[in-house]
């Protein structure tokens, strides 16, 4: 099943802060509101277990019947939960991890890998897949490409097995970071803020079985893609080299805390171990990147010093991630940086 929030009727006016839910056909080309089931995501998460057949059965009389519907606008959407009351993002991929935390001159302590590390970020305001990127270019804007779990309720002390039970939806994230800002905020020892602004999320979200065989053992086994300014930038498989499953990162934040309904939880930038800056590169026959920040780590190990840029004025980002037939899954974010001169 495939399911989206528009934030705008066809004539672009708003549909309300929380959006409007939509089942969205398998090919991304048509839309269908389900008031009488659920008028919001959150809403049909808050009941998932009685709602989820519900909305089953009529995704699939949808599909059944090609007149049903309008035609879908990724335009129109949101995030699929506009706000949300709760965005947590792992750092499931230690390859990410040792490269960025390289860049800015930390070692990688042993404790990473039995220890899955996540932040909790801002989920008030949560951007749809067209949203532009505003920010001051000193502040060394970069983009990171993500797969995302969506969760039903999950008591304190749930175990990997309950927490992938309660995964309901994925999708994928762009989660911006400022990385000028990030060591001083770091340095102040307690996280990031004003370094991690507002993600934006692709427009369609998917039950787990929209995703077989290549969701097996709570990880996503597809190459996630990303393009910069129009050309590949990179095409790492998001289940090799994830070092922490989406259960095992879920179980690890229900250890103190229950998780509501809605709450979303980013994998952290998809990273596959690479050979170094001349064999991980697309043009050198590699996977490439999900950020900027691990080529120019790469560039810094081989060259002395980093030559690619951070995100400038008008620079585009792409991310998708295609089925086996080159289907789009998720849709697509399409992000354009509108830089600002911040005092």
């Amino acid at each position: 099943m495939k399911l989206a929030t528009l934030i705008k009727d066809a004539n672009g006016n708003s549909l309300g802060r929380d959006g409007q839910l939509v089942i969205v056909s398998r090919d991304l080309t048509r839309a269908q509101p389900v008031p009488e089931i659920a008028p919001t995501l959150q809403a049909a998460l808050d009941n998932w277990q009685h709602m989820e057949p519900e909305l089953q059965r009529r995704f699939t009389e949808f599909e059944q019947d090609p007149t049903a519907g309008e035609t879908f606008d990724p335009k129109r959407c949101g995030a699929p939960l506009p706000r949300a009351y709760h965005w947590a993002d792992g750092s499931a991929y230690l390859n990410h991890v040792a490269l960025v935390r390289k860049a800015r001159g930390a070692e990688m302590p042993p404790s990473f890998e039995q220890d899955p590390l996540i932040y909790q970020g801002g989920s008030d305001i949560m951007l749809g897949p067209t949203a532009p990127i505003i920010g001051d270019p000193r502040w060394g804007i970069d983009f990171e490409a993500e797969v995302v779990v969506i969760t039903t309720d999950l008591d304190q002390g749930s175990t990997p097995d309950q927490c992938e039970s309660a995964i309901a939806l994925l999708t994928l994230v762009n989660d911006v970071s400022l990385r000028n800002l990030i060591p001083n905020e770091l340095a102040k020892g307690f996280g990031f803020y004003q370094s991690k602004p507002a993600s934006a999320f692709a427009p369609v979200v998917l039950t787990p079985d929209e995703l077989a065989p290549h969701w097996q053992s709570a990880k996503l086994n597809l190459p996630l893609r990303v393009w910069l300014n129009d050309q590949p930038f990179g095409y790492p498989d998001a289940g090799v080299d994830m070092n922490f499953n989406f259960a095992q990162l879920l179980a690890h934040c229900c250890k103190t805390r229950a998780l509501g309904a809605g709450t979303l939880l980013g994998s952290g930038t998809v990273s596959n171990k690479q050979q170094g800056l001349w064999g991980s590169s697309i043009v050198n026959g590699g996977v490439g990147y999900c950020c900027l920040a691990e080529l120019r780590m790469y560039e810094a190990i081989e060259q002395g010093q980093p030559s690619t840029p951070f995100l400038g004025d008008g620079d585009r980002v792409r991310i998708e991630m295609t089925d086996q037939n080159g289907m789009s899954l998720f849709g697509t974010i399409e992000q354009q940086v509108v830089a600002i001169e911040a005092s």
